[in-house]
């Protein structure tokens, strides 16, 4: 049996009450890790929350407000013990027509997507390199590498995460800290369904990927678990990709 040395670790993950995230939250509820999750949706994440248990913990928490997310993120740490674990997984694959965007709606779109990731690890990074121990992981795309139309600032923050991830692990290494990036393909979740999944898309799923079957958040969640465990040590600076073999 694969040993994760997750069992009563303090996770935080964010973007945990839907899609991905909400699987995610499961999966490392289920290794017995205290898990904190943040979300702006408070219906979704207080639900998942409620029947997850007393060790999973909810927080209804706007990203984009960088200073109370800081605060938030040192009072949980004072009220549940250091965060072993950041999985920065919130995102908005929002789309927009390259000439509708605006100064505005540019930064809010990096905002929801690459910001907080930053201002996540930041906050975290101090006491892991103090306890010599901690792994970050950090939701990125493949929509990026693929050239998404239609989204060219969320294409743009994907980006930016991967090079946030190099910069990271090479600077918290020797510190005992892992970094790394977990890039999604065309997952089937409740938003992708009802937002993007028509026949053509299907069509192009399946004859893009190696494998012809829809990759389901179970499929992410259990990467991200193995990332995160001491099965994984000797991994960081890596982008690992689940997208079913479409790149």
């Amino acid at each position: 049996m694969l040993e994760t040395g997750l069992k009563a670790k303090h996770i935080l993950i964010t973007g945990g009450a839907t899609g991905i995230g909400r699987t995610v939250v499961t999966a490392f509820a289920a290794q017995g890790a205290r898990v904190s999750f943040f979300d702006v949706n408070g219906a979704a994440g207080r639900d998942l929350a409620d029947g997850l248990g007393s060790a999973v913990t909810f927080h209804e928490v706007d990203l984009t407000r960088t200073e109370a997310l800081r605060e938030r993120i040192m009072a949980l740490a004072d009220e549940a013990g250091d965060i072993d674990v950041l999985v920065n997984g919130a995102a908005n694959d929002m789309r927009h027509k390259t000439n509708e965007v605006t100064p505005e709606s540019w930064r809010d779109t990096l905002s929801v997507n690459l910001d907080h990731q930053f201002f996540c690890a930041q906050a975290v990074l101090p006491t892991m390199r103090r306890n010599r121990s901690g792994v970050i992981l950090n939701f990125g795309s493949i929509a990026w590498r693929e050239g998404l139309a239609d989204a060219v600032g969320y294409v743009t923050a994907k980006a930016g995460i991967e090079g946030l991830t190099h910069a990271l692990a090479r600077e918290a290494g020797p510190d005992g800290v892992r970094v790394n990036c977990l890039l999604p393909g065309f997952v089937r979740t409740e938003r992708q369904v009802e937002k993007w999944l028509t026949p053509e898309l299907q069509d192009e799923v399946m004859s893009r990927q190696c494998l012809r079957r829809f990759t389901e958040p179970e499929d992410v969640a259990g990467v991200a678990v193995f990332l995160c465990s001491d099965a994984a040590r000797a991994i960081t600076n890596q982008t690992v990709l689940v997208d079913g073999g479409w790149l």
